[in-house]
């Protein structure tokens, strides 16, 4: 049966590296990968269904959480996760001129924020243009001699361009999270869950309260960060991330019971495993 898996395009992103790697890592098969322009993009092809599975960002060791897909998972509750992989990235200077002709820079933006310093001491003039995606800027500079993207080598092998500079990245240990979405496949048996939450009220103790709760039952949060509500001013969501004991099947399962009672809503991802891919991205 063929799985139709959907991740950020254009052909050669560090998005179409996680999906790749992921394919092997779940064994999935006969897949076809399916390249989209922007990350909501991604998720609408799975949710409404013309996608069997898609694979996204998380988190930046670097520049933090991808808000994008924060906000996606919160709005589509029946979203799962199967897996997590950890990739380290390498960013590029791609162009077809030299680095003394370059005027312009074009990237994503959190791959411009990752080579931030880089770029102010090395191109402090260049004028930085956001893009959908690090293989769009590489495409996008395709034929110009003023142009430069930042990119991975392999979007620059794509697309013949000269490796002007690398790595750019300004922080070594660089890393981004990738999830592998699924839809109503949730998983109690894992090394991690993931859990979003609002509080019933913003009162002195709201979100203690829930944070004691996951400590009392020995769970260990390794990751926690909000995003607004949308609804009103100061209203927020929390993302948290748990590890799992692997002799307790059921800790999952008791922690959502535990917490329903002081969330005014509460999703659980599902529980998966997680995978660090630490050899060299090209």
């Amino acid at each position: 049966m063929l799985i139709r898996l959907a991740y950020l395009g254009p052909t050669g992103t560090y998005g179409e590296q996680a999906a790749r790697a992921l394919v092997e890592l779940e064994a999935m098969g006969d897949v076809e990968l399916v390249p989209c322009a922007g990350l909501h993009a991604v998720v609408e092809k799975l949710t409404r269904t013309q996608c069997d599975a898609a694979v996204v960002p998380i988190e930046n060791s670097v520049e933090g959480g991808v808000t994008a897909t924060l906000d996606a998972l919160w709005s589509h509750r029946d979203l799962c996760i199967s897996r997590a992989l950890v990739i380290p990235i390498r960013h590029a200077l791609l162009s077809q001129g030299n680095v003394s002709n370059i005027t312009e820079v074009l990237s994503h933006p959190q791959a411009l924020a990752q080579c931030s310093g880089w770029l102010a001491t090395h191109l402090p003039r260049a004028l930085q243009l956001p893009t959908s995606s690090t293989a769009e800027a590489a495409q996008m500079v395709v034929g110009s001699h003023f142009r430069a993207a930042i990119a991975s080598q392999a979007a620059g092998i794509e697309n013949g361009l000269k490796e002007l500079a690398f790595p750019v990245n300004d922080v070594a240990g660089n890393c981004t999270r990738f999830l592998l979405l699924r839809r109503n496949d949730r998983q109690n048996k894992g090394a991690l869950a993931s859990l979003a939450f609002s509080l019933h009220q913003n009162v002195p103790g709201a979100l203690v309260e829930i944070l004691t709760c996951i400590a009392k039952g020995g769970l260990n949060m390794s990751r926690i960060e909000s995003r607004p509500s949308k609804r009103a001013l100061g209203e927020y969501v929390f993302f948290v991330d748990v590890d799992l004991p692997s002799d307790r099947i059921e800790a999952l399962p008791e922690l959502v019971k535990q917490l329903e009672p002081l969330c005014k809503h509460l999703v659980h991802f599902g529980a998966y495993p997680s995978t660090e891919f630490i050899g060299d991205q090209t």
